[in-house]
């Protein structure tokens, strides 16, 4: 489809675009930076995308702004130049000396895009970023704001005008970072997560549970019901709701068992809170899984009972696995869950327990 230009502006405006589309002599040379790396959404997007990108239009390199522990280097690709800058606070000595490391580290490798993830490798990566010449620096910010404190708000809006724009999964996260960051909409792009199809195809086609003639499927073992969720251990994915959403359930459903593929902060307070209403190994802390498809393979209701949403990876996971899905009406599930699952409010645990013990009691919807 040709570009048709009208005016002056127009062609200014269309530049970047009309050079996009000619053959580049040599690749773009990208630079991506985040905290850490792990299997949460965010991060998981970013390897694939690493992985998967076009080596013969992209050059990547990768800046963790922390990234010394162990699952971190471990989740390292191994086909593109990594800095670990090993800064744990932005207000201390060692943040100081990673400005002369990252510099020397661009400097090197001359990214022409810096993509950024993150409060944190935003508030030191962008100015850095500028200092060293790098044309265009984005930001992506794919939640809602719910961490949004005045500082946040005071540094984003500090860092804003040194960026080219602002990447989101979401329209409701677009709608956020303007009001938020007063970022102009016109600089801020929507750009939906996706799910590798081929990865949970598997698990869609082997996770039935009842055969034709209404029996259970000998592969599993039919006097357990399993429920479960792919999540960090944090408060704003309302695990905590979900413990006591289970009391509730397990009553009606002794042989149902509970397992969060996940870990996080928050695991302390989750131990702690699992003891005290007594859920032994009914409700399984399973920490970090390696293998998501397997794991919902093994599930007949996956559920995500998040206060806060952008676009979830999890969701679409678990849709992507065949999995009957109960979440909460935040952010994109609506949209993506529109005639395919259970919505309901969020923080609501008497709700939460209704619609999986709904869900656990028709197997013709948990096949």
């Amino acid at each position: 489809m040709p570009v048709m230009l009208t005016t002056n502006r127009d062609r200014e405006e269309a530049e970047p675009v009309v050079r996009s589309l000619a053959f580049a002599a040599r690749p773009v040379r990208v630079s991506f930076m985040i905290d850490d790396l792990s299997r949460a959404g965010t991060e998981s997007q970013l390897l694939a995308l690493i992985r998967g990108i076009d080596r013969s239009a992209v050059t990547p390199s990768l800046v963790l702004l922390n990234g010394e522990g162990e699952l971190s280097r471990s989740l390292e690709p191994t086909d593109c130049p990594v800095l670990r800058l090993g800064v744990r606070r932005l207000a201390s000595v060692k943040a100081l000396s990673a400005v002369k490391r990252l510099r020397r580290f661009w400097r090197d490798h001359r990214p022409e895009v810096a993509q950024i993830y993150f409060h944190d490798s935003a508030y030191f990566g962008v100015p850095v970023a500028k200092l060293c010449g790098v044309k265009k620096v984005v930001r992506v910010r794919n939640n809602l704001g719910y961490q949004q404190t005045r500082k946040h708000r005071i540094l984003s809006r500090l860092i804003r005008p040194l960026l080219s724009g602002v990447l989101t999964n979401s329209e409701l996260g677009r709608d956020a970072i303007t009001k938020t960051d007063k970022m102009p909409p016109n600089r801020v792009t929507v750009i939906e997560n996706g799910v590798d199809l081929e990865r949970y195809g598997v698990a869609a086609a082997e996770g039935v549970l009842w055969d034709s003639d209404g029996g259970t499927d000998s592969r599993r073992e039919a006097a357990i019901l399993r429920v479960g969720v792919v999540a960090n251990l944090r408060p704003i994915k309302n695990i905590d709701g979900l413990l006591r959403a289970a009391v509730q359930v397990l009553a009606r459903f002794p042989q149902a068992r509970f397992e969060v593929a996940g870990d996080g902060e928050q695991r302390a307070e989750l131990e702690k809170l699992h003891a005290e209403l007594k859920l032994g190994d009914r409700f399984v802390l399973r920490g970090s899984v390696t293998d998501i498809p397997a794991f919902l393979r093994s599930l007949d209701v996956a559920v995500l009972p998040s206060h806060s949403e952008g676009m979830s990876n999890a969701v679409m996971e678990y849709m992507a696995a065949g999995r009957p899905v109960v979440a909460t009406a935040v952010g994109a599930n609506p949209k993506l869950l529109w005639d395919a699952g259970v919505l309901l409010r969020p923080g609501d645990v008497a709700a939460l327990a209704e619609a999986i013990g709904g869900l656990l009691a028709d197997p013709f919807t948990r096949g």
